[in-house]
């Protein structure tokens, strides 16, 4: 199919020209006289590129305003903006509200062609990169066998096909915004659009414009979130670092299904499925006063917990075949060699869960291109040592602060044997010849430690 590009100058002449040379190259090209006639073409369909003369005559709104405008729809619509009265700063400005590229009249057929031709493969390979990454966050929760997986699986079958509200909980990196993408995958709103609100990076103060949007006294508007997930699914991630003023706001929003804009006048009537996940005891905050019960209630009608990936060591072996072969095949390397029965993967804690999982993978893949199976296990054994004395590190040390030095030697000494044994899958024999110790001296000392088992 070929692309269709959008031209926009107010010389009549000069926009003949380039839609001329467009449609030489078999491109579809539309074109626009000025801002208006511009807004309504983009209203109709938004073009794969477009090519706008930043000066234009007549009316009060310039190429500009229409670069602001797309990009406030599609920040990967490729755009060249093109000027009879160039200047450095006209470019860098230009250029910073998210132009693709900024030509100077006048500028030769081979110039222009080469610009589009780029814009559109920049563009294209963007869409890509997001396309199988989209690939990987709807099929990533579907990995395992274990009877957490297996009902979870089931779950999100029912779930989807209804309209309930839905609060996932779980720990960082256990994979939160995949379960709900996969939710909105599998329900009707599956053609409309998924909208992800990441609560925890928002600036406080642009609570209100995110969510609701903005009009302005020259009559741009400003979408914000609700607008955009109309019709969709909105995910509120980290929903726990809501502030409790702008609480009472999505409330609202939730019991009338409309809202106005900032220096808005009318009501903004949405229809959303609301999905929030977060990685904290939400009903412990709702006691002490830090989020709204009402607001709780209302958003925890349906409830997932996804278990850690310490707790079902058995998809471990499926998830590693998973990722080398996903990761492969993302960064075009050839897919490594890994020994999943390697007792560190079954004995580590994952802290960082799936998440850290899926990272270790791709650290591997990449540092191991041309090398051999053994080098790659070993990179893979090493890299994981290295955390367990990382993470016995960073955390004792942070719990230890307050104890006497001799309680704080105890902690130590019980998180180091409790992962060493872990290593050992509870052999107290090759634990101590693990760690250079008589078989009798660890027995005493797990005793004296309170060390009686292996969770």
């Amino acid at each position: 199919m070929n692309k269709e590009i959008l031209v926009i100058d107010d010389n009549p002449d000069i926009r003949f020209l380039i839609c001329k040379i467009l449609k030489d190259k078999f491109y579809n090209v539309r074109s626009a006289a000025n801002f208006d006639q511009a807004k309504i073409e983009i209203n109709k369909k938004l073009p794969d590129l477009a090519i706008i003369d930043i000066k234009l005559d007549k009316g009060d709104k310039d190429g500009i305003d229409l670069l602001k405008l797309i990009m406030s729809i599609d920040k990967t619509v490729p755009i060249i903006m093109i000027s009879g009265h160039a200047n450095v700063q006209l470019a860098v400005e230009a250029i910073r509200l998210g132009a693709y590229e900024f030509v100077e009249k006048p500028f030769s057929t081979e110039k222009l062609l080469n610009y589009v031709s780029r814009g559109l493969e920049a563009s294209e390979l963007k869409r890509e990169k997001e396309n199988i990454e989209n690939k990987l966050f709807y099929s990533f929760d579907l990995i395992g066998n274990s009877p957490q997986i297996l009902n979870l699986k089931k779950n999100i079958v029912k779930i989807a096909t209804a309209e309930s509200r839905i609060l996932i909980t779980g720990l960082t990196g256990t994979g939160k915004e995949l379960i709900a993408r996969k939710i909105h995958k599998n329900s009707s709103r599956s053609n409309s659009p998924f909208i992800v609100l990441n609560a925890a990076l928002l600036q406080e103060k642009r609570y209100e414009k995110e969510l609701f949007g903005e009009e302005f006294s020259d009559g741009n508007i400003s979408y914000g979130i609700l607008e955009k997930a109309n019709k969709g699914t909105l995910l509120i991630d980290e929903v726990s670092e809501i502030p409790l003023d702008i609480q009472a706001n999505i409330l609202r929003v939730l019991i009338d299904q409309k809202f106005k804009r900032i220096n808005g006048k009318k009501d903004i009537s949405v229809n959303i499925r609301i999905i929030s996940s977060t990685s904290k005891n939400l009903k412990n905050l709702v006691d002490i006063g830090k989020f709204r019960e009402d607001l709780y209630h209302r958003l925890n009608v349906v409830p997932i917990e996804i278990p850690p990936l310490k707790s079902r060591t058995q998809d471990i072996p499926l998830l590693v075949e998973y990722f080398k072969k996903k990761i492969a095949e993302i960064n075009g390397v050839p897919v490594i060699n890994i020994n999943v029965n390697n007792d560190l993967l079954f004995t580590y804690d994952w802290p960082g869960n799936i998440r850290e999982l899926r990272n270790l993978i791709e650290r591997v893949t990449i540092l191991s291109v041309n090398e051999n199976q053994a080098d790659t296990n070993k990179l893979l054994s090493d890299i994981l040592n290295n955390s367990y004395d990382q993470d016995i590190a960073e955390s004792d040390f942070s719990k230890t602060m307050s104890h006497s030095l001799k309680e704080a030697r105890e902690l130590f000494e019980k998180k180091y044997l409790i992962n060493q044994l872990k290593k050992s899958h509870g052999n107290i024999s090759k634990t101590a010849d693990r760690i250079g110790m008589e078989r009798s001296a660890l027995h005493r000392k797990l005793k004296t430690l309170g060390i009686k088992g292996l969770n």
